[in-house]
């Protein structure tokens, strides 16, 4: 079954050299540290993680703009969750076979891991024709076109930048908090 999905790659810059220089007791403790913010940003705008890849991950939005805040917001709070390093983000947008209910496959997929690879520290990338809307706050910034592995041509890339400014759309907040038996 294919199905309409974003599709956004995070990846902590420098996490090898950081794990070689510090120790993997502290590698392990700046990752621990970025995941619970990882899960948090990804319950406040309402994609899901669909896997943890080392020290990234793969996300999976059913609405292209709750993806897009997912990668900015996560951007931000990362600057303290993984100081010293950093994260970088690709983001694609289309349609993908979702494969024995669990996982994707397709080209939108492969472009967001791409992406990833390609960006610079504290760099999103996305594919300029793919932009539906942005959230607010965010906007779109020229790249140079970027040859990504497996794909035939150079493609039109943005980096998005800003703080989306509406990230809460869905206060699910109080359903964890509310006592179930109001009497």
């Amino acid at each position: 079954m294919r199905v309409p999905r974003t599709f956004a790659f995070v990846d902590i810059s420098g996490f090898t050299n950081y794990t070689t220089s510090q120790g993997d007791d502290a590698a392990g403790r700046l990752l621990a540290s970025w995941r619970s913010v990882t899960r948090d940003v990804a319950s406040d705008t309402g994609v899901r993680i669909a896997k943890w890849l080392g020290d990234g991950c793969m996300i999976v939005a059913v609405e292209q703009r709750d993806g897009i805040t997912f990668a900015m917001e996560l951007q931000r709070r990362s600057a303290a969750a993984c100081a010293p390093l950093s994260i970088r983000v690709g983001i694609s947008t289309g349609l993908a076979l979702l494969f024995e209910g669990d996982d994707y496959i397709g080209t939108a997929v492969n472009t967001a891991a791409r992406l990833c690879d390609a960006a610079e520290p504290f760099e999103v990338l996305m594919p300029k024709e793919q932009i539906e809307t942005l959230p607010e706050g965010v906007t779109a910034v020229a790249h140079a076109p970027l040859s990504l592995r497996g794909l035939p041509e150079a493609i039109p890339v943005v980096q998005l930048t800003g703080e989306p400014t509406n990230t809460a759309r869905n206060d699910t907040g109080e359903l964890w908090t509310r006592s179930p038996f109001v009497v």
